[in-house]
């Protein structure tokens, strides 16, 4: 049954919408994370023999990150002017088709530089569908969440987020356990891809049929959405949601992506000891994050953005040597997870401080463009530039990188408002 627009939305229609939402942003960060999870099996498929196939594969990961702010930008005034619901409809097709083409690509002893270009096409669909992916959930599961649980439910963008990451390194863990090597590397990395692109067809249908938010109903219809009207009128807003995202994405990717490639150069793991330890320590930090965002309910956001800031500058080098010398997978999970426990403190609120900051007309945009500019510049790097440390002989030179970069944001979350006091989203 549609919801009338501009009726007062009852507590099951908000569990619905918020499951709804959440179910559909699970999938769109599945086909996102494939490509990390299958990175050094796609490689040799894509990029010519001889070259430097495992770096040039992440430098496509990169690619797509900087497609992000302009995704951001587009659907982040799609979302404002035609509903929170259209750009999700809209951000799930793009990640549909940039999963479909890189499952169908023939590989480059076949077409040569045209698998290449595939590649990089497919990853520029799937970062413009991200950059207005992150955007709009996090403004949708705001708005939905009502005043009282608004970081508990908001933080199901996260849960969602590393459900995603954590089925592609299930999809592959399965992969490793029922294909012989040699067929893996041959065809199977394939299809995970394709079974990305058939859930994003699930989750169109399902997206078209959710509720829309008070928020964007109740919307000063006047004032206008637009990258200039952003910079202009909420330069403040802005400027925070790019500094307090830099060190956290920085640091989310580097204790979440770099580890599995991280684990098998520097500590010498398998490629299946690795994925699987992976995988362990994301299920943990993936249960954590409603626990954080309920707390932030009722001690606010900023303690535990403070939280994160201090213990990531704190510990960041010393959990990424001690993770150079470990041997054994259960010593490699509890390290992993101390990292991902110290990063909750942003992960689980972040969406929610973001949202909070805008009002309802500017919020999608104002959420994503920033957060998406941070991402292309911190987040999307981070494999890459590991990878260039370590070829340069000066592998801890990226550990120092993280810290600083999570001192940099740690000074922004010590010096703002706490947006849990002080929102501007509506909504009861």
């Amino acid at each position: 049954m549609a919801h009338a627009p501009d009726a007062p939305l009852d507590r099951s229609t908000r569990l619905r919408s918020i499951l709804g939402g959440s179910a559909g942003n699970l999938v769109e960060w599945y086909d996102w994370y494939a490509y990390a999870a299958l990175a050094s099996y796609l490689a040799p498929h894509f990029f010519a023999p001889g070259t430097a196939q495992d770096l040039n594969a992440w430098i496509v990961f990169a690619i797509g990150f900087f497609m992000r702010p302009i995704g951001g930008w587009l659907m982040g005034v799609y979302g404002d002017r035609h509903g929170r619901k259209a750009g999700l409809s809209l951000s799930v097709t793009l990640m549909c088709a940039g999963s479909l083409l890189i499952a169908a690509t023939p590989s480059y002893g076949a077409i040569g530089w045209l698998a290449t270009a595939a590649l990089v096409l497919a990853r520029l669909l799937q970062g413009l569908s991200l950059g207005g992916e992150y955007g709009a959930s996090a403004t949708y599961l705001s708005e939905m969440a009502g005043r009282r649980h608004r970081g508990f439910f908001s933080s199901f963008q996260y849960v969602t987020l590393i459900s995603g990451q954590l089925t592609a390194l299930v999809a592959l863990i399965g992969l490793q356990a029922v294909l012989p090597e040699g067929s893996l590397r041959e065809w199977g990395w394939r299809l995970p891809f394709a079974l990305g692109g058939a859930l994003a067809l699930l989750v169109y249908w399902l997206r078209r049929r959710l509720a829309e938010t008070e928020s964007f109903a109740k919307r000063d219809r006047q004032a206008k959405s637009g990258a200039l009207a952003l910079f202009r009128q909420h330069p403040r807003e802005a400027m925070l949601v790019l500094l307090l995202t830099a060190g956290g994405t920085l640091a989310f990717y580097a204790y979440t992506i770099y580890p599995i490639t991280f684990l098998k150069k520097t500590a010498g793991f398998s490629d299946a000891a690795a994925t699987q330890v992976n995988a362990a320590a994301l299920f943990v930090f993936m249960l954590v994050q409603p626990l954080a965002g309920a707390l932030s309910d009722r001690i606010g956001r900023k303690p535990l953005m403070i939280g994160f800031g201090v213990l990531g500058v704190c510990f960041t080098y010393p959990i990424f040597v001690a993770l150079e010398g470990v041997r054994d997978g259960m010593s490699a999970f509890w390290l992993m997870t101390a990292a991902l426990l110290i990063v909750t403190g942003y992960t689980a609120i972040n969406a929610v401080v973001k949202a909070e900051l805008f009002p309802a007309h500017i919020r999608t945009l104002g959420v994503a463009l920033p957060y998406a500019l941070a991402n292309a510049i911190f987040g999307g790097t981070a494999p890459s530039v590991a990878l260039w440390f370590k070829q340069e002989g000066w592998e801890r030179g990226f550990y120092w990188y993280v810290t600083a970069m999570i001192g940099i944001s740690l000074i922004t979350y010590a010096t703002m408002r706490d947006t849990a006091r002080n929102s501007r989203i509506a909504e009861d």
